[in-house]
């Protein structure tokens, strides 16, 4: 299903607004999350339009998850995060999706909630798609 609403399932305007593309995986797709006060923060979208991991089935769900593990590990790569946080929302926007949220000892937020957009710190779409690249090359 696609809804016409959706950031995630018409990638327009919307999802420019806080996302640049990144990857498609098997299960998902994956943006650069525009506000980049944690240097290497995406999003993992599901392709398909559900709200709860509970509407997919086993197999879509493993591979979901699977696609997720795979943008962490590239994560862990590409920008040597000590930890990366896992953050799974939605109660308005209703397409299934993870931030992930590279953390970093002694650098902003640590050993805190991670804010869902603190804006302060924005960057070019050159510097966006420099990010995508780097990452690229770890998935």
């Amino acid at each position: 299903m696609v809804d016409q609403n959706c950031a995630y399932c018409v990638e327009g305007e919307l999802l420019a607004a806080f996302g640049y593309p990144c990857a498609e995986l098997d299960h998902s797709k994956v943006y650069i999350f525009k506000e980049q006060s944690h240097k290497g923060r995406v999003i993992v979208a599901s392709n398909q339009h559900v709200s709860e991991l509970t509407e997919l089935s086993d197999e879509d769900r493993n591979g979901f998850f699977s696609d997720v593990a795979k943008v962490a590990n590239a994560q862990h790569q590409a920008f040597h995060p000590d930890k990366v946080n896992y953050g799974a929302y939605g109660d308005t926007g209703h397409h299934l999706h993870f931030h992930l949220v590279p953390k970093y000892k002694d650098e902003f937020e640590w050993n805190a909630p991670f804010a869902m957009n603190p804006g302060q710190v924005t960057l070019t779409d050159d510097d966006y798609e420099a990010l995508a690249e780097t990452l690229r090359r770890y998935l």
